[in-house]
């Protein structure tokens, strides 16, 4: 290879690097902004100009505001994952693996991983009554997170950590809707006292459902 290609390829890979920390730094912008303002405040102009970046490098990277809030979307998928599943991932099935999972979502929430609190809350209720792209992957992203609360509920059943003739669909809307009650207080109120309320409930139904309480805590913790 010669000592031309080698220099060609090495600019081609920093313009590639730099072009990935720019969308890095583009997106976790984006993120927060959609937490607060939802991912119609998004728009090209207004990243670039925030970030002080040329509306054409920006453009470069996305090609349109759909693609933008689409983006935003999948990058905040990562970093729930990051936040809320992957650290429960290891547990052992059981009624122990459900409650961390909740104890997890409610510490993203209450400790504002998103400057708004939850994102994916923030942009439902801003895009459940349209159509599109940006409603169909907030869509499907949603009912990833009731099939994996109902699938951790249902091995946790199946491992005999809770009732076997438990309701599993219920029981995950009962959770999913005292954590995003929580999230909703807090946010409007800026009062971090729903999540302990939210606690509570969760961990007395989880404990109503359980074989063997003892697995789980006697009381929340106080945050």
């Amino acid at each position: 290879m010669s000592s031309g290609s080698t220099r060609t390829d090495s600019r081609t890979d920093g313009r590639v690097e730099r072009g990935n920390q720019t969308r890095r730094l583009v997106l976790e912008h984006t993120m927060n902004i959609a937490s607060v303002e939802g991912l119609e405040g998004l728009s090209l102009g207004r990243i670039a100009t925030e970030l002080r970046l040329s509306k054409s490098g920006v453009f470069a990277l996305f090609g349109s505001k759909e693609e933008l809030q689409l983006a935003t979307v999948r990058a905040a998928i990562d970093v729930y994952v990051d936040h809320v599943v992957r650290p429960t991932r290891e547990l052992p099935p059981g009624a122990a693996r459900l409650w961390a999972l909740c104890r997890h979502w409610l510490d993203y929430s209450a400790n504002r991983v998103f400057t708004g609190g939850c994102f994916f809350h923030a942009v439902t209720a801003e895009f459940d009554a349209r159509t599109g792209p940006v409603h169909d992957a907030i869509a499907k992203a949603r009912a990833d997170w009731v099939r994996y609360v109902e699938r951790t509920i249902d091995e946790a059943r199946l491992a005999g950590g809770l009732d076997a003739e438990l309701d599993v669909p219920l029981l995950a809307f009962e959770i999913i809707a005292l954590m995003e009650a929580a999230n909703t207080e807090s946010v409007l109120n800026n009062d971090n006292s729903a999540y302990d309320k939210a606690e509570r409930g969760i961990l007395g139904r989880l404990r109503a459902a359980a074989t063997d309480p003892s697995d789980l805590p006697q009381k929340a913790q106080s945050r």
